[in-house]
């Protein structure tokens, strides 16, 4: 371990893959059970915790991010060990964020205060739209008043909490959306995530939407929501520090952070994906990515015979990680510094991509590259598919 490592941020992600139902648009790792062993979940996700300890030690643990799934039908007290015992393998900052997605129904909000006890100090709420008929469309469990109150019991709990929004919904106007923002915006507190919706395969809204039973805005709508949400969210003090997600200036979400700025995490659970550094010598790195089984019944029972349900451990080569690196730090509006990708990859912006391309972009006002930090500009994170495509060689 570097001293430039320890002091870097260090996130560890913990996924619980359970959920009541399974929503419309999601491909996410979640899968609907009607019993789970509970304690048997609790003993697998700390051994993994453990053997995932071993491969990176001396590390300061700036966030943890219980995912899924739905991770607040977790039992607190499972919460609480996991948390105990990441205090027990790494020096925490003191200043750790500590998140936990959540629905808004009654029955997770009425966990609010367990999971306060047990040590988490931020919510994220699935709050998903503020109407009624769009939250049936989204196959939500929840209705608007049950998230207005859970919004508000959040602020009430804990330190610091989030809640997202869809979207480009069928037939959604830009006149609509703006009103559905400023409600949003009455009811937010210093951050707050809008994401377009996005057809994915093997999901029931792609099956859904090839047989025509709903519209999604063209291209051209969903660009004037796109801006819609800039301009409203920007003019009250939470511009876009990421394509999705606003902040007030100081209160970005740590662990997502960790995501695009590329520095290094653990996953635990189903599916959890991690990046670990590893320096032998200055100059000498490699980047391990891992993953876990995705089946919970797989990773389970790799878990109990071995420590571990880690499916795969690979050692990334320079090319990957400087894809890795621009494709997660673009995202940011604070863009990509060229030392971080001299350092995961020897190589700086001059060499690192065709010089045409790349002033190619900057004359188009797509990219913006100054005292050695390359970002997108607005219109380049509205783009950024297309951009990365031209850019990366």
């Amino acid at each position: 371990m570097t001293e430039s490592l320890a002091n870097t941020g260090f996130g560890i992600y913990v996924h619980w893959p359970f959920c009541l139902s399974k929503c419309p648009y999601c491909d996410f790792n979640s899968h609907v059970r009607g019993s789970i062993d509970e304690d048997r979940w609790r003993k697998a996700l700390l051994r993994e915790l453990d053997t995932a300890a071993e491969a990176a030690p001396d590390r300061i643990v700036t966030s943890v991010f219980f995912g899924g799934g739905t991770p607040s039908l977790m039992p607190p007290a499972i919460v609480a060990a996991l948390l105990d015992r990441i205090a027990h393998h790494w020096d925490v900052d003191k200043n750790v964020e500590i998140t936990l997605e959540a629905n808004p129904t009654s029955v997770e909000s009425g966990r609010f205060q367990a999971f306060r006890t047990a040590g988490v100090n931020r919510a994220s709420l699935g709050v998903q739209a503020l109407d009624d008929p769009s939250l049936k469309f989204l196959g939500r469990d929840h209705g608007v008043a049950d998230a207005r109150a859970a919004v508000a019991l959040a602020q009430r709990i804990f330190p610091r909490y989030s809640f997202d929004l869809i979207y480009a919904r069928p037939d959604q106007t830009v006149s609509a959306w703006r009103r559905e923002l400023r409600d949003a915006l009455a009811m937010a507190g210093d951050h707050i995530s809008l994401y377009q919706l996005t057809i994915e395969p093997g999901t029931v809204f792609h099956t859904k939407f090839r047989r025509g039973d709903f519209p999604v805005p063209d291209a051209n709508s969903a660009a004037g929501l796109f801006e819609t949400t800039q301009e409203i969210l920007g003019g009250a003090g939470m511009p876009a520090y990421e394509v999705s997600n606003h902040a007030t200036p100081g209160a970005e979400g740590r662990h997502n952070l960790v995501y695009w700025r590329y520095q290094d995490y653990i996953g635990v659970g189903p599916g959890a994906h991690g990046r670990l550094t590893e320096i032998s010598t200055p100059g000498n790195l490699t980047k391990w990515a891992t993953s876990q089984f995705r089946n919970p019944d797989s990773w389970l029972d790799h878990v109990e015979k071995t420590g571990s349900g880690m499916e795969s451990r690979d050692a990334l080569d320079a090319s990957e990680r400087l894809t890795e690196v621009m494709i997660m730090g673009l995202r940011l509006s604070e863009g990509v510094l060229e030392s971080r990708l001299c350092g995961e990859t020897g190589q700086g912006f001059g060499n690192a991509f065709d010089p045409a391309h790349l002033d190619a972009l900057i004359n188009e006002g797509l990219l913006h590259l100054e005292k050695g930090r390359l970002s997108a500009t607005p219109a380049g994170r509205q783009r950024l598919n297309a951009v990365l495509d031209y850019l990366l060689p």
